[in-house]
């Protein structure tokens, strides 16, 4: 079996930068091990705070995060640090090469019911025409980056990651501590006809759009009809798709004309667009590629479609249908 460290080598990966993953993958391992305590634990539960998005942190929310925080200030290649549970970024280590931007625990919600949830990251190299405390070093183009991943805390814990060439996926050995190689070059797979959305928003996205996934849906030969999957988990939605194909949807709605969208494109879009594309998939949001967006905002929102390139197109072109008869 290939230890992480190894493939990556194999790939030509810059050691400062395996160092880097390997601290964050060092990170997850210790987070899976508090996602395993579950009720036996003291890691369950609300806490009274809220994150900078205004959402009910979670105990693991905050062990997650402090985790993390604590490991990548202290690794010595990253310059600066960006979470989704707070306000701004922070600098790590001046002068570094590497920014690195995370969602701790993606579908915290999960938590409470045993559901899936996991963590994603992203690095970029670091930006010398900003300071390095700024924001602004995070102000990139989605194509920008040189690595992203994602790890899954589920039956068992996955590591899912690129460093712009060929996707790898990694398996947990709790009792060594390592992450081995279970799947290399990762290669999309075209034609199924499934799909993760969130149906309940259905009648908040345009109706164009609403007809088109009503359409898939709708009663017709088995050849043709979608199933549908949805774990409220992008992270274990998207791990589903990028293993068996399929499409993963979370458009804009009507409901927060300031705010339309749910995902962030710093620390979930970007990453799993990366992790899609080297694949062989293809991820947009309602105006275009997500690789071809540039951050202006820390916590930016952004709607998602992504995954088989033949579906995505076709929400895409219904989508933009929907946007030029609302203009």
């Amino acid at each position: 079996m290939t230890l992480l460290n190894e493939v990556l080598t194999q790939d030509n990966t810059p050691q400062a930068l395996i160092d880097v993953v390997a601290c964050i993958a060092n990170c997850c391992c210790q987070i899976a091990e508090q996602v395993g305590h579950g009720a036996l634990g003291e890691t369950l539960g609300a806490t009274e705070a809220e994150n900078v998005q205004g959402e009910v942190q979670k105990k693991l929310d905050i062990i997650a995060n402090d985790l993390l925080v604590a490991a990548l200030v202290a690794q010595g290649s990253v310059r600066t640090i960006a979470s989704e549970e707070e306000e701004h970024a922070r600098v790590a280590t001046h002068g570094a090469p590497y920014i690195v931007a995370f969602d701790p625990l993606d579908g915290s919600s999960n938590i409470d019911v045993n559901g899936q949830i996991g963590t994603i990251f992203t690095v970029f190299n670091a930006r010398d025409d900003v300071p390095d405390h700024s924001e602004e070093q995070f102000f990139q183009a989605g194509s920008k980056q040189i690595c992203a991943g994602y790890v899954l805390y589920g039956p068992y814990t996955t590591l899912v990651i690129s460093t712009g060439t060929a996707v790898h996926e990694f398996t947990l050995n709790k009792m060594r501590g390592e992450f081995y190689a279970s799947k290399l070059a990762m290669v999309f797979h075209a034609g199924m006809r499934e799909f993760s959305a969130n149906m309940a928003n259905l009648f908040y996205w345009p109706k164009k759009f609403q007809n088109h996934i009503l359409g898939m849906i709708a009663p017709q030969s088995a050849s043709t009809r979608f199933t549908m999957r949805w774990q409220g988990a992008m992270v274990g939605d998207v791990h589903r798709i990028l293993t068996r194909g399929g499409l993963f949807i979370y458009p804009g709605d009507s409901r927060d004309i300031k705010q339309p969208a749910k995902l962030r494109l710093l620390y979930e879009a970007f990453p799993m667009a990366l992790l899609i594309e080297a694949a062989g998939g293809c991820a947009y949001t309602e105006q275009g590629r997500i690789l071809a967006a540039s951050l202006n905002e820390l916590h930016q929102r952004t709607p998602v479609i992504l995954g088989d390139k033949t579906f995505v197109s076709e929400c895409f072109t219904a989508l933009s249908a929907a946007e030029k008869c609302i203009a």
